[in-house]
């Protein structure tokens, strides 16, 4: 059992996010020490928007016109420490590939979303207007499997007025109730930046989480 050891929790200073290496599969990531969080969303969502606010830097994820064409997980390092990594999952089920394209890459996402020992947490996008999908559901049942905390991003919620934004964050939440004690949902907004000091604040209490023996589960 691990007790915090600071409190608050230190701030992190994402804007000093570099990239480190594009893996294919889990055999090629980085060592799987340290602590990292992985984002992951389909591939209209705003992912790449949402990371590129989060560090301030328009080009550190790349936004593809033909969303789905990256089918990299990609690690970024953070205060110029490859113990505290972002990965930016590929985005999945909007891109326009062959069926045993998106299999293969599917069982990719559960090798690393099943065995990466340093993965802390997972950061899922969803559009505010288009919530809990296919995809987002099996990203949650896959969370679930491994008793993995998950932070909702409600992205690209400057599209609707407050009120059907506040409602639909509503509705989310109460279609998880069940997963309450590891899932937690917020309105997010690359445009606006609503929501990034939300997000930095979630990220430094799962990058600096101590590794927990998972060994005997």
């Amino acid at each position: 059992m691990s007790t915090p050891q600071d409190s608050p929790v230190a701030r992190l200073n994402y804007p000093t996010a570099k990239f480190v290496i594009s893996a294919p599969t889990l055999a090629t990531c980085p060592d799987d020490t340290g602590a990292e969080v992985a984002f992951a969303g389909r591939s209209n969502a705003g992912k790449s928007s949402a990371i590129n606010a989060l560090t301030q830097q328009n080009g550190l994820a790349r936004t593809s016109r033909t969303p789905g064409r990256t089918q990299l997980i990609n690690f970024f390092s953070v205060m110029n420490d490859e113990a505290r990594r972002l990965v930016d999952l590929p985005g999945y089920g909007y891109a326009k590939v062959p069926e045993a394209v998106k299999i293969e890459w599917q069982q990719h996402l559960s090798d690393y979303l099943r065995g990466r020992f340093s993965l802390r947490g997972l950061v899922l996008l969803m559009d505010v207007r288009h919530p809990l999908t296919e995809f987002d559901q099996m990203m949650l049942s896959y969370a679930d499997q491994r008793n993995m905390p998950v932070h909702i991003l409600l992205t690209k919620a400057d599209k609707l007025k407050k009120g059907p934004a506040s409602a639909s964050l509503q509705k989310v939440r109460s279609r998880l109730k069940e997963w309450e004690d590891l899932v937690s949902v917020q309105l997010f907004s690359s445009l606006k930046r609503q929501g990034v000091d939300t997000l930095s604040q979630k990220l430094d209490q799962w990058l600096h989480t101590p590794p927990e023996d998972t060994s005997g589960h």
